[in-house]
């Protein structure tokens, strides 16, 4: 018997073995069902392993239902980031602006010996503090899909993988080719590179565009990836002044927060301020430590999430734990980050004085917008569709039935949506009171919309046949908890023969 089968099978006794502890029978029910659904699930992942799955096909329910959460929340976020950076611009050019930008300028901070970078404008306060917390919850993410979702299979893996590549290369090259002979512009080249994934399920949410499950496991695995890749960039191309020393007193908090992750997990399941006691301080003095070794202080973030474990140890399944640590810490923390952290970046960070329509033309024909427009709007697109198409060719895959190339267009454009890391980026990419710096955010606020609306005129045009994919996978005929199509026990009505009387 493979290691695998008897992880599986030790599982269920042991859940088995829970389950008959309880009294209430729907609860005995509850938890059978939820029992069944994660068998079905690895037996289909194990399956996968195998096979040469087809491209944007659904894979197992848990990982669908897991991912459709975190859109649900996204979706939510995104509608107050789109709020806060309205009102940043709104701000920026009124006679307000000299408030907003007095308070964005206000250097505030404690001293504190041997940390020398801890006074900062509330706008880098927000950039290099706020932030991380959004970068720890990336850090979960891309951990869960590499130990429970689709980056955990090589053969579903790869086109998403791929995608998230291409998507970042093409926009990158169109953008250094429209800014070769500027040495100055020329360091922007990473600005187009990122996609906002809250931003993305907000203008889908906003026209009523309902994706099917493959498509938005797709979208948010291509996303995760690409903040991967934006992470690296990141730490690689836009450190200065590096101090060693620090990153290796960095490593201290960082053991004990492992530490405590995983020897303490049950105790951080039962009780929510545990987490906040005694992990939050960890996390803020490693933060403190990376800022002064000259990373850039959100890596930070990355690096915590990382070692969150994402699978439930025995002692909280015995806990009657419902979820991996990761998870609950994700569901504690998301809130935070979509409510109030990347807003309060988005305000402080979105709010460019265009001057009117004189300055946005000018603003708009400098080649930095220029590259950034482009590559935002026609280099992810063709990036990530492009890519997808080679390796789908490449495996001799199929697309999924069930989803039209027209549809990883549409995606492909929405991917194009690239704003907190894009701005993020563009700070990190000229000097402070650089015009590029301007140019760069208004660039990719009208980037970002215009990607924004060719996506979603693409796949709103796609949305009765969604909808139809919606109601199929919704089916659950045999009353287990699991629709039919994840089963492969889905019977379409309408092709079934009536029996005459």
């Amino acid at each position: 018997m493979h290691i695998r089968h008897k992880s599986t099978l030790r599982c269920t006794v042991q859940e088995l073995k829970a389950a008959s502890r309880y009294s209430n029978t729907h609860t005995v029910q509850s938890k059978l069902k939820s029992l069944r659904c994660r068998i079905i699930s690895r037996q289909k992942e194990e399956r996968m392993t195998h096979t040469n799955p087809d491209t944007l096909s659904r894979g197992s329910y848990s990982n669908s239902r897991r991912v459709a959460d975190i859109l649900r929340a996204e979706s939510v976020g995104g509608t107050v980031l789109l709020i806060a950076t309205v009102l940043a611009v709104v701000l920026a050019n009124t006679p307000a602006s000299s408030f907003y930008f007095g308070l964005r300028d206000t250097v505030v901070g404690p001293v504190i010996p041997g940390f020398n970078h801890l006074q900062m404008s509330i706008g880098t306060w927000a950039a290099d503090g706020l932030l991380v917390v959004f970068f720890f919850l990336t850090g979960l993410e891309l951990k869960k899909e590499f130990v429970i979702g689709d980056l955990k299979s090589p053969s579903t893996a790869i086109v998403p993988i791929a995608a998230a590549f291409g998507g970042v290369a093409v926009p990158a090259i169109i953008y250094t080719a429209l800014n070769f002979t500027s040495p100055t512009a020329l360091h922007g080249w990473a600005i187009p590179t990122a996609t906002d994934i809250a931003f993305a399920v907000s203008v889908l949410a906003a026209v009523g565009t309902f994706l099917p499950s493959a498509m938005r496991v797709f979208l948010l695995t291509l996303a995760v990836v690409d903040d991967l890749i934006a992470i690296c960039i990141i730490a690689i191309f836009y450190t200065n002044n590096f101090h060693g020393e620090y990153l290796l007193f960095a490593l201290i908090p960082l053991a004990l927060f492992a530490f405590i992750a995983y020897r303490g997990e049950t105790m951080l399941h039962l009780k929510p301020l545990a987490a906040w006691i005694l992990l939050l301080p960890l996390g803020i003095i490693t933060w403190a430590l990376f800022l002064e070794s000259g990373i850039h202080a959100t890596i930070s973030g990355v690096v915590l999430g990382f070692l969150v474990p994402v699978n439930m140890s025995a002692r909280s399944e015995a806990a009657q734990a419902e979820h991996g640590l990761a998870e609950v810490l994700e569901h504690r923390f998301r809130p935070l980050s979509t409510g109030i952290c990347v807003p309060i970046f988005a305000f402080f960070s979105a709010g460019v004085a265009v001057g009117g329509f004189e300055g946005l033309g000018r603003a708009l024909t400098d080649s930095v917008a220029v590259g950034i427009m482009v590559a935002l709007v026609a280099g992810k697109t063709i990036g990530i569709f492009g890519t997808t198409w080679l390796v789908t060719r490449f495996k001799n895959a199929n697309l999924d039935p069930d989803v039209a190339w027209i549809d990883v267009v549409g995606l492909a454009a929405t991917g194009g949506i690239g704003f907190t890391v894009s701005l993020l980026v563009a700070e990190l990419s000229f000097p402070h009171g650089s015009p590029h710096t301007e140019d760069a955010k208004i660039a990719i606020l009208v980037g970002s919309v215009l990607a924004a609306v060719v996506g979603a005129a693409i796949l709103s045009r796609r949305n009765k046949h969604y909808r139809a994919l919606a109601e199929k996978e919704s089916v659950d005929a045999d009353d287990n908890g699991i629709p039919d199509v994840f089963e492969g026990t889905y019977r379409d009505p309408k092709a079934e023969p009536t029996q005459n009387s």
